[in-house]
């Protein structure tokens, strides 16, 4: 559950996306991976607290139902899963990519649907194979990131061969925060969307043998490393690359390890990435697929949705999501520059208004909490609530920042777009009065010394 938690955080945008992020703040970039950082982790600490009170399959989603009422929690299931669909269909074509530098006659189309299939198998097995599949990519990348933390502060502590050391780059081209700091509070935007996927350990511990060991512990250790290892490393790029040096805007991990004289720097960075976007995309298909089996508990979604295979994998879920995979695989092979980029478009904010409802659910469940069972308020937020309302109110400042910055105001407004469309939706199916479907998804007590999937039981099994 640790790795789980970790795989879903250093994703390929942190060996990749964070060049992006350095060429638009500077050094100071660095600060903008803190505060999103620090963002991150209260909404991670907002939902554990619920996740530990009140377990249950669909985590968020039935929290915002529960608090925020139906056409809140409708949204927020739907948003997500709409999310880490076209998650699926990124990684995929990332991937596809990336093994096309090795065999260049094979077409993008037939690799990233090849990624597909393959990552689609794993998942249709168990959410055991999900997660032993997990357990080695995040493996991979988390040894990767600890190998550059410890080589890249060799370097700068001269401990390293041909190393100079010292810390100049960081003010040595014009300063510390060279474009200013609006440019760093900007760069927070695209830095929240690194950190997103942390919440994907809550969804997992549904189907854990102890949900709320897991989370408890899972969520106490992702505090310290993730801000270890994207802040640290991040900080190390520009202490030894000067970030308006063009190599660290295309690869900046890549750029460093060429500073510090590994050979077939290309090749390991390649291989390193790939396993970032094929964790990204075992992940997707997981995520998208539980999170479209919860929106069945309550007819947010098709019956069809709640039925499992033998050994308790929502398969249909999982195929619904690779089909728009498959679906997205062609569109960017056919049309890469309208349908392809208004997908992706159309889903880079969808993560914040998620994160956003998260926060005003948690506000809500906690003060239910106090006054009706405060013992199960085992592990809390920090600074209930003031800590809460800053929370939200940061939340709020970075949506509204991503709808004014020139960089990011397309993705917000299609991303408006997504949630007006999952609404109107919602009031579609509200006017017909569809019937709430009574299978699992809501809060559960798991069955102790038995895995928390056991309450999944009413659901017709193929």
């Amino acid at each position: 559950m640790n790795l789980i938690a970790l795989g879903g955080v250093i994703g390929a945008g942190l060996f990749v996306g964070s060049g992006v992020v350095i060429q638009s703040a500077g050094p100071a970039a660095v600060v903008s991976f803190l505060i999103a950082g620090l963002i991150t982790v209260l909404i991670m600490r907002m939902l554990a607290e619920m996740t530990i009170a009140k377990p249950a399959l669909g985590s968020f989603y039935v929290y915002a139902r529960e608090a925020l009422g139906n056409r809140a929690g409708f949204a927020v299931g739907w948003m997500y899963w709409y999310f880490f669909v076209i998650v699926v269909a990124v990684e995929a074509v990332a991937g596809g990519r990336i093994l096309q530098l090795w065999v260049p006659d094979v077409p993008l189309w037939v690799l990233s649907l090849g990624l597909l299939l393959i990552l689609t198998g794993t998942n249709m097995v168990s959410a055991r194979s999900y997660g032993e599949f997990e357990y080695w990519f995040s493996s991979i990348k988390v040894v990767a990131i600890v190998v550059f933390l410890v080589v890249g502060a060799l370097y700068l502590f001269g401990f390293w061969p041909g190393a100079q050391g010292g810390l100049t780059n960081l003010v040595s081209h014009g300063g510390f925060a060279p474009l200013g700091i609006g440019a760093v509070l900007a760069a927070v935007v695209p830095c929240i969307g690194f950190y997103t996927g942390a919440e994907i350990v809550t969804i997992a511990a549904a189907e854990s043998a102890e949900p709320k060991k897991a989370i408890a512990k899972a969520m106490r250790s992702i505090i310290f490393r993730v801000v270890l290892f994207y802040v640290g490393s991040v900080f190390l790029v520009v202490a030894i690359k000067s970030w308006d040096d063009p190599a660290t805007a295309v690869s900046p991990y890549a750029a460093v390890l060429e500073v510090l004289g590994i050979p077939a720097v290309a090749t390991i960075m390649n291989a390193i990435v790939l396993t970032a976007v094929l964790s990204c995309l075992n992940s997707a298909l997981y995520t998208s697929s539980r999170m479209l089996f919860a929106l069945t508990s309550n007819g947010d979604a098709p019956k069809a949705f709640t039925r499992l295979s033998r050994s308790g994998v929502p398969r249909r879920a999982i195929l619904a999501g690779t089909a728009i995979g498959y679906v997205s695989v062609i569109a960017a092979y056919t049309s890469p520059d309208l349908i392809f980029q208004f997908l992706v478009n159309s889903y880079g904010a969808v993560a914040l208004f998620v994160y956003l409802s998260i926060a005003l659910a948690q506000v809500r469940l906690r003060r239910r909490l106090e006054r009706e069972d405060p013992d199960k308020l085992t592990l809390k937020m920090w600074l209930f609530p003031w800590l809460s309302y800053a929370t939200i109110a940061l939340m709020a400042a970075v949506i509204l920042a991503m709808a004014l910055l020139p960089s990011t105001r397309s993705q917000f407004w299609l991303s408006a777009v997504t949630l007006a469309l999952i609404l109107l939706g919602f009031e579609i199916r509200r006017r017909r009065g569809r019937p709430v479907a009574k299978v699992p998804g809501g809060p559960v007590d798991p069955v102790p010394g038995e895995p928390a999937r056991d309450a999944a039981s009413a659901a017709v099994r193929e």
